[in-house]
């Protein structure tokens, strides 16, 4: 049964601004108290049997108290003992009624909180067997990316036995005691491998035209549907939008088919996806702007009479408000979010939107799962250790004095721990705006706007934390002594630094910070020195002005420092643009008319341009000798000590700061 606590929206401030938000609604015949739907998380935290753990039952029910009695689903579970339909390691199983008494602590721990529980069934066909040499799916079509495996056709002996396997599973569910069953057909999963013309060529029921491809889904709802009876929920996630037309995947219209075939087939909600893994299409990245998708949400309400949910860059909470007010929309659903601030709709209702931690849409947390990295978020440093209390912020055994030189987003998330512990805490900063070099990195085109909404969140965190701002200071040693600080913690980032080659003190070379601040004068034809972010940053806004810009990498790769889930979006856009890439190069010579670049084998290439941009770092960290001299205890945390990623530098912040 679902929780029967009693929620009253109505004396908070976030009710009066969303009020579609925090209506009511009927899932068949269960009526949820809001329209918030924690999606499911696809997160690793279980063993590699399958069994629930006390990380991961922590974990949902943070997100279960973030949704404020709504919806709240765990990860989508594998139903098969071979593997098949298993995504990554760590996934919760529901095979053997064994794993009935771990799911039960996940539906529990939920409606503790309040919250309505979800459980999902996830067989990731093309995209599973983690542990296999191949996977399966209704036709042999190769894979498109690289990391998965070999597809083997399945037989209707094995679609039979998925089919029952599905409806097993369900029970279990049932038994645990989850209030919505969920079927998952999305992104490459089984039920979409089935509905795409991509990837199932089949001759027999199962194929053929859009009606016989959704043979399978429809014989998967009908036995989940025969399970629940007709009291239970059921919740459908299928692509409105496949975004496969480059491998003749399905038509917008076919894919509202399949909507209209699984509402007849039983289903009494369903979520709006678009986009699959092999899609070649950004879907869910910071390039694409919030609310880009909400068209084909209007045109899943427009085809279906059963509820309509949809995630997908909707972070902000005026868009899903918006779309429900419209008709759009009955359900506002969010994954990445609530990785970021699992309480993320809680602070909403409260009018607390300047606590909200902004996820980045950097997609790292996918990138992990599915290369078998423990799960992490790129902004939120406790995601996943929510059971530790050797992660959560506690009163310090001592007081101290802290220095933090640096008020970037290192030392502000550091600042922000510290001082909740109850630190005296002192940030300086050399300039007179907080950030360090995201400022700049937030200039950068495709969507980086959104970077520094990290620094809007930390700074009002130091703010409510007591943390004292000194900018427009430069920390001289002459400073520490006479703050006589207990600890110093150097935050003082990286600096851009010109190469030691022939040239590089001339007038046509320039910082990337510079140009990407508009303090430069950059001229029609431009060199790039550096291939990690920096350097494809300020390469991608030169080349949406119009510039012919060379990008030349030390590396083997362009974009090393970024995650492989991401980057991939970056060297599309650098191709598309035009910027020509040199890797495993280096410059050897700078002249007034361009550079000489010294590639493979030592080949010499010289290339006109007007402008030089150097784009590569080194830590700066002027202060660390005196500190330790003075026998001051000192910490050098983000790019002071290795120059690397806006992920790294919170994350090192907050671990020195709740260890100070």
């Amino acid at each position: 049964m679902a929780s029967d606590k009693k929620w009253d929206y109505t004396q908070f401030p976030g009710y009066d601004k969303y009020p579609h938000l925090f209506k009511p609604i009927k899932i068949g015949s269960l009526e949820i108290p809001n329209r918030i739907k924690y999606a499911a998380t696809e997160d690793n935290l279980n063993d590699d049997d399958g069994y629930v753990t006390d990380a991961d039952v922590a974990y949902i029910r943070e997100r279960a108290k973030g949704v404020v009695g709504g919806i709240c689903t765990i990860q989508g579970v594998y139903m098969d003992p071979k593997g098949e339909g298993q995504g990554y390691v760590g996934q919760a199983a529901a095979f053997d009624d064994k794993f009935i008494p771990g799911l039960k602590r996940l539906a529990d721990a939920i409606k503790e909180e309040g919250a309505i529980s979800n459980y999902q069934l996830m067989h990731c066909g093309r995209v599973g067997g983690v542990e296999l040499p191949y996977c399966v799916g209704p036709s042999a079509i190769p894979q498109r990316l690289r990391v998965f495996k070999p597809v083997k056709e399945m037989s209707k002996e094995d679609i039979e036995l998925c089919i029952k396997e599905h409806a097993e599973a369900t029970r279990r569910g049932l038994e645990a005691g989850f209030d919505i069953m969920e079927i998952s057909g999305i992104v490459g999963y089984l039920v979409s491998n089935f509905l795409s013309a991509y990837t199932n060529r089949r001759t027999d029921e199962y194929g053929g035209d859009i009606e016989g491809r959704c043979t399978f889904m429809v014989r998967v709802i009908e036995a989940v549907r025969d399970v629940c009876g007709k009291d239970v929920p059921i919740i459908i996630r299928l692509c409105a939008e496949e975004l496969l037309d480059d491998v003749g995947g399905n038509t917008p219209e076919e894919s509202m088919i399949t909507y209209k075939m699984a509402e007849k087939a039983g289903v009494d909600c369903l979520s709006v996806t678009q986009g699959w893994q092999e899609s070649s299409v950004p879907v869910i990245s910071r390039d694409i702007p919030q609310g880009t998708w909400l068209y084909n949400a209007k045109r899943a309400k427009e085809t279906v009479g059963v509820p309509v949910s949809m995630a997908y860059r909707l972070f902000l909470p005026e868009l899903p408000d918006k779309a429900i007010s419209d008709g759009v929309l009955d359900i506002w659903e969010m994954c990445r979010p609530m990785i970021a601030d699992p309480l993320m709709p809680k602070k909403v209702l409260e009018g607390r939107p300047e606590d909200i931690r902004p996820c980045v849409a950097c997609n790292l947390c996918l990138a992990r799962l599915f290369r078998d990295a423990p799960m992490t978020c790129y902004v939120n440093p406790v995601c996943a250790h929510e059971w530790d209390p050797k992660w959560q912020i506690a009163p310090a055994e001592m007081d101290k004095k802290v220095m933090i030189i640096g008020a970037g987003p290192a030392g502000l998330e550091c600042a922000a721990a510290a001082a909740k512990r109850g630190h005296e805490v002192h940030v300086y900063d050399k300039n007179e705006k907080l950030g360090g070099q995201l400022i700049q990195a937030s200039l950068a085109p495709y969507g980086d706007e959104e970077l520094y909404g990290v620094i809007d969140f930390l700074k009002a965190q130091c703010e409510k934390a007591k943390v004292e701002m000194h900018l427009g200071t430069t920390v001289t040693p002459e400073v520490i002594d006479e703050e006589m600080p207990d600890t110093v913690v150097i935050a003082t980032g990286a600096k851009f630094r010109p190469d030691q080659i022939p040239g590089f003190d001339g007038t046509n070379v320039v910082s990337t910070l510079d140009v990407l601040e508009g303090k430069a004068e950059v001229g029609d034809k431009v060199v790039v020195w550096g291939g990690k972010k920096p350097g494809i940053a300020v390469a991608l806004e030169l080349s949406k002005q119009g510039k012919k810009v060379t990008l030349v990498s030390l590396e083997r790769k362009v974009g090393k420092d970024v995650n492989p889930s991401f980057v991939w979006r970056y060297i599309k856009y650098l191709h598309d643009s035009g910027v020509r890439v040199y890797k495993n190069s280096s410059l050897e010579e700078i002249t007034d008319s361009g550079v000489v670049v010294k590639g493979l084998h030592n080949t010499k290439i010289p290339i006109a341009c007007d402008t030089i941009i150097y784009a590569e770092r080194e830590p700066l960290v002027d202060l660390k000798d005196f500190t330790k001299e003075q026998g001051i205890e000192t910490h050098v945390i983000g790019d002071a000590l290795v120059p690397r990623t806006l992920s790294n530098a919170l994350h090192d912040g907050y671990r020195t700061g709740i260890r100070i």
